[in-house]
């Protein structure tokens, strides 16, 4: 059986690019706040044995959740940024986490997470020695924009590939990873991006094209067709 692993969910942000009032983590789908499918899509996998949710200060809409599916879930407060709350989730996470065991890093507003790219990225990240990530290969053609909006050339896209999350990495080399980041005033956009400032190389599993991130209220439609398929 496999380990069990504990995940971060970083929930702090507003959503000031959604245009909504309500953060968007917290718009009801189906009846149920997109956090809560986030949360049971991780879940879903037995390896998972609690999540550590960084939120806003005092977060008015948290709705107290101490546990989700039988399992611990535990809030703490975030930062300004994501690096700033992951780094919240990491100090958070319980005293049994040690320092080099692996911890998942998901975003908040992905709820459409598939059991078995879960699977494999536990599987295969954590035979990996820095660890890995969920992303997809880059299928559209690329173009480089001029300053006028016309086309400056197109952007050979081999080698190239969208980062998802989760991404796996050990508890200690990612904090770590993201304090030098911080120091250094360097603000990521993802947790593979402070690790390869490190000269780590995570590796790349492909996941499912369908492990999108709600950003528009199209993707909220979206995820609500992905919702209507399921049995």
């Amino acid at each position: 059986m496999m380990a069990g692993v504990w995940a971060v969910v970083p929930a702090a942000g507003r959503g000031t690019r959604f245009g909504s009032e309500l953060p968007k983590q917290y718009l009801t789908v189906h009846g149920r706040p997109l956090l809560a499918w986030t949360l049971q899509a991780l879940f879903a996998h037995d390896a998972v044995e609690g999540v550590v949710v960084p939120l806003s200060e005092n977060d008015p809409d948290w709705p107290g959740w101490t546990d989700y599916e039988g399992r611990p879930l535990i809030a703490c407060t975030g930062g300004a940024t994501r690096a700033a709350s992951v780094l919240a989730g990491l100090q958070a996470l319980p005293a049994s986490v040690r320092a080099d065991d692996f911890v998942l890093v998901h975003d908040a507003a992905r709820p459409n997470l598939g059991r078995e790219d879960l699977a494999q990225l536990l599987e295969r990240g954590r035979n990996d020695p820095v660890g890995a990530i969920l992303a997809a290969p880059v299928r559209d053609t690329l173009k480089r924009a001029g300053d006028d909006g016309g086309i400056d050339g197109t952007e050979p896209r081999e080698r190239l590939w969208r980062a998802f999350t989760p991404q796996l990495f050990r508890r200690l080399q990612l904090t770590r990873a993201l304090e030098a980041a911080t120091a250094e005033g360097v603000e990521v956009t993802d947790e593979a991006m402070a690790m390869e400032r490190l000269g780590l190389r995570p590796l790349l599993v492909e996941g499912a094209e369908s492990n999108f991130k709600i950003t528009t209220r199209a993707d909220i439609e979206r995820f609500e067709f992905e919702l209507s398929r399921r049995t």
